[in-house]
């Protein structure tokens, strides 16, 4: 029996380099666009705040991204 997957569909909004980048990055690996970004997500760290902390943006609390894709131009 095959597992049922809960989806939610969203839209994204990328600036024209960050599709440009995107699109590269699915070209030379082969890999569709969806594949790519789910893996960004479940990659992303998420550090819990305590009482003393400070918020951070969520830009802040991506540690790193992946290596293929900070080396796309």
């Amino acid at each position: 029996m095959k597992k049922k997957w809960a989806v939610k569909r969203i839209t994204l909004n990328l600036a024209t380099s960050e599709i440009e980048k995107l699109e590269k990055y699915c070209q030379t690996t082969g890999r569709p666009a969806t594949d790519v970004i789910r893996e960004l997500i479940r990659s992303l760290q998420i550090h819990p705040l305590n009482a003393t902390a400070q918020q951070v943006s969520p830009a802040e609390k991506v540690t790193q991204p992946l290596p293929e894709v900070a080396q796309l131009p």
